[in-house]
């Protein structure tokens, strides 16, 4: 084993599902483009010609990044506004933080669209991408989380830089279509995040002790949700009050039932952070062969959901689950000890959630991301807490951080990560001239698989190093603190072109 402690555990395990989201939005988005099997992109958007055709039924894993940074950000709510909450009463200043939080969103959503290479040209070259570094930097400025060595001032002045900054250059910019700045030209996932990151966090804060009022919010979300998709009536023009083109929308609010299970697993995880960490240690030998197979099977459960419904097998994955749960409780019940009651606490809420997926799936035509449907909701959400269990089990079990340390790492710091791709790789690599070369030395399938593993390695570095020396970005709930990098809430995550000249692609509705 790597190391010894007997202090709590840390939540390393939700860094990492948050990680695995943004690195596989990386890979998906810079990966050849229509020659790779159908799987290796998202179900409705089928190679050669990535047409958007909404009736195919069927996931991908690409179709488990968004629901897995949802789920991330949700759990993330109770670690961070549980430490704000004094003498059991959330003060006003909360709430307001809140909401500054969903406009700072509100806000990347739109910049971060605005400097992303592809959109300022559609032939970009060496001045568009020193734009996109630029936007960079005036958002770094924007939203570093200074350390404690840069004096107020000194951090005030370098964030009033940042937004005059970015402002001039908005005001600036002229756009392949001949326009400016546009209010309507947002990253849709982001502005998703941003309103669910809002009313996630309000329904949390009112329902931290009750999670049948939780689940009863969640059974009025689903009602709203049927009744904007079926005929008319006073629900559905409510939700057609705020038009597409809106970075808010309530049409957005669907993908709470994501966030909300994610919540539960939140107060889940914060109970395990506070077990002592001892009783690994103490039963180790006894519970490893346990817990190496139940890591296995947690795996076994994604894999087997996404092979069995990709292929419209889903009598037989329903079954193949039902197996897996049973097997996996096995190995659970009889392993002994707070982190382990813990443990057995997410995997039952991992198995109701898988259930009640594969129960819906029929519905709607058979899962779906886009146009999403309830089955894709609770099924992505029971297989991202059984991702938990097994970076959980590699992380405090085994003590095994290292294994899983880029994912770490990107996860702590998500909006650098999401930023990155296109706004650092694409520029240099562009004004270099390796993007030239890369285009034609990587033309076969395979190649154009192994240019996007090496362009989302690299990214990850990249990350792994800003956060090895605590430089984050932050839309956060608290104040500067050299603690402060430990936990984060989610940002977004969806597939991106990347690669130069840019290849038209379908852009999906949510």
């Amino acid at each position: 084993m790597e190391e010894k402690s007997t202090t709590g555990i840390r939540s390393y395990a939700l860094d990492a599902l948050r990680g695995f989201a943004i690195l596989t939005m990386i890979l998906s988005g810079s990966i050849s483009f229509g020659n790779l099997p159908a799987w290796m992109y998202h179900a409705q958007v089928p190679p050669p010609l990535h047409k958007f055709i909404p009736s195919i039924p069927g996931i991908t894993w690409v179709d488990l990044v968004f629901p897995f940074f949802l789920f991330a950000m949700g759990a993330a709510f109770p670690l961070a506004l549980s430490k704000k909450i004094k003498d059991d009463k959330v003060p006003f200043n909360l709430i307001l933080q809140i909401f500054k939080r969903g406009l700072l969103l509100c806000f990347f959503a739109i910049v971060i669209q605005h400097i992303r290479p592809n959109v300022l040209s559609a032939t970009p070259d060496v001045f568009t991408w020193l734009i996109a570094l630029l936007g960079f930097a005036l958002l770094f400025l924007i939203f570093w989380r200074f350390p404690e060595s840069i004096s107020k001032n000194v951090g005030l002045s370098l964030r009033a830089t940042g937004w005059i900054g970015i402002v001039l250059l908005l005001a600036l910019v002229t756009y392949p279509d001949g326009s400016g700045f546009k209010m309507s030209r947002f990253d849709i996932i982001i502005a998703v995040l941003a309103e669910v990151s809002v009313f996630g966090s309000l329904i949390w804060l009112f329902t931290r002790k009750n999670w049948m009022l939780r689940l009863g919010i969640m059974a009025l979300v689903v009602a709203i949700r049927l009744s904007h998709n079926s005929g008319e009536g006073f629900v559905k023009d409510l939700a057609m009050l705020q038009p597409s083109g809106w970075v808010v929308n309530v049409h957005f609010l669907k993908y709470l039932l994501i966030v909300l299970p994610g919540t539960i697993a939140g107060d889940i995880i914060v109970k395990m952070m506070k077990t002592d960490s001892q009783v690994i240690i103490d039963t180790f030998n006894e519970y490893k062969v346990n817990a190496a197979f139940l890591a296995v099977f947690m795996v076994g459960f994604i894999v087997l959901s996404l092979v069995t419904l990709y292929n419209r097998w889903v009598w037989q994955g329903f079954v193949g689950g039902i197996a897996l749960c049973a097997a996996s409780w096995v190995l659970l019940k009889d392993m002994k000890g707070g982190y382990y009651d813990i443990l057995k606490e997410v995997f039952k809420w991992g198995v109701f959630w898988f259930i009640l997926g594969f129960m819906l799936e029929p519905f709607e035509g058979g899962i779906k991301k886009d146009h999403s449907t309830i089955s894709y909701y609770f099924l992505t959400s029971g297989l991202a807490l059984f991702f938990i269990i097994f970076s959980s089990i590699v992380i405090d079990f085994f003590r095994k951080k290292s294994y899983l340390g880029l994912l770490i790492d990107s996860g702590q710091n998500p909006m650098i990560a999401y930023a990155g791709g296109g706004n650092i790789i694409t520029p240099i690599i562009g004004i270099f001239g390796i993007q030239t070369l890369m285009n034609a030395w990587f033309t076969t399938p395979f190649l154009g698989f192994l240019r996007g593993f090496l362009f989302t390695l690299a990214l990850a570095y990249i990350v792994k190093l800003f956060t090895r020396y605590k430089i984050f970005w932050r839309s956060k709930f608290y104040k500067r603190s050299p603690s402060a990098h430990k936990i984060n809430g989610g940002y977004s995550i969806h597939q991106h072109r990347f690669e130069y000249p840019p290849t038209s692609t379908n852009k999906n509705n949510t």
